[in-house]
């Protein structure tokens, strides 16, 4: 075991799975010589040289085409889009090509390509660097839809993903790639942890994609969350006094329907947690499923608390993502009804 933040995590996934499998190649913007704007791939380059650890031009939707090419040709590409917000150029290539591929050709050919994609705000990166896509990935069958929300997770997700025959959508959330973080309305941010490391693996190992992790058993109350409100969902249920059992869902696509319908039949209450906007998010389809699968072990009314129905708003992002105390109002509101 060595202690890793989440972008070491990531390199040593990629590292692992370009030192043993001759067939995965990692390219995207700035990801060679400079090992990306936030270094996830320094110095893969200068190990595994540039025929396999390379630059492309800022052109999004050419990156992802010519990765969909090679993974039909029987590569393992594991491209780099810069920032989430980036992917719109690239999301006709990933929706109508790469998720379609296998059942378009009647199964002759895979797409086993990975997407990866720094997500979320919290650097102040403004309205084109902080969006949270998830939910519009969600709804293209044919691919899956990763978010971790540790270093242990990430590593064991992304070889998982670059493993996978089929196209993976991998979203990470850039607050937590060095650690979780608070935030105030100053813009200071104030670690939640004075350890942001995590005990991670060096070597190969996996985290199976579709199932989720109880990051913290509870009776009360069942937090639905993924990446960095997994953390802030934590930090709440100490603040509200709620014995929360709190799910991290790290994949998304697919779903794992069956760790969520054990918990809320237990607790009998549930509140969703996520940073994207609330209208067609993806806690929408989390509280179908609840309502749909757990209706008649429901003692309460199901919750959302997520980011504004708004355009990103940079001057007031830490008011924007859901916080420890919104969360904890939510806690002690589904209690008390």
């Amino acid at each position: 075991m060595a202690r890793m933040t989440m972008i070491e995590a990531l390199r040593s996934a990629m590292d692992v799975k370009l030192m043993d499998d001759p067939s995965v190649i990692v390219f995207g913007e700035d990801v060679g010589y400079f090992g990306g704007v936030f270094r996830c791939t320094a110095g893969l380059q200068a190990r595994h040289g540039e025929e396999r650890v390379f630059d492309t031009p800022i052109n999004e939707s050419a990156i992802v085409g010519l990765a969909v090419g090679m993974a039909a040709q029987g590569m393992r590409p594991c491209v780099e889009i810069q920032f989430a917000d980036y992917v719109f150029p690239a999301y006709d290539q990933i929706t109508q090509e790469a998720a379609r591929l296998r059942h378009r050709s009647n199964e002759q050919f895979t797409c086993p390509l990975v997407v990866r994609m720094p997500t979320g705000g919290g650097i102040f990166g403004g309205q084109t660097h902080s969006q949270s896509p998830e939910a519009l990935f969600t709804h293209v069958a044919g691919l899956k839809v990763v978010i971790p929300a540790t270093p242990y997770d990430a590593k064991g997700l992304l070889i998982s993903a670059i493993e996978d025959p089929d196209p993976v959508i991998f979203l990470e959330p850039k607050r937590i790639y060095n650690g979780p973080f608070f935030g105030d309305h100053s813009g200071k941010s104030v670690p939640w942890s004075s350890h942001p490391a995590g005990e991670v693996p060096e070597g190969h190992y996996t985290v199976p994609l579709g199932k989720a992790e109880i990051r913290r058993a509870g009776s009360d109350v069942t937090v639905l969350a993924y990446g960095t409100m997994v953390h802030v969902a934590e930090a709440a249920a100490s603040e509200a006094g709620v014995d929360a059992e709190i799910i991290d869902l790290r994949t998304l696509l697919p779903l794992d329907v069956e760790t969520i319908r054990t918990s809320v039949e237990k607790t009998g209450r549930c509140v969703v947690v996520h940073e994207a906007t609330r209208t067609g998010g993806f806690g929408g389809e989390l509280i179908a499923e609840v309502q749909e699968a757990c209706f008649w072990h429901l003692r309460a009314p199901l919750l959302r608390v997520t980011g504004w129905d708004a355009p990103y708003p940079h001057a007031q992002e830490w008011d924007y993502f859901p916080s420890p105390a919104r969360i904890a109002r939510a806690l002690v509101q589904v209690m008390g009804d």
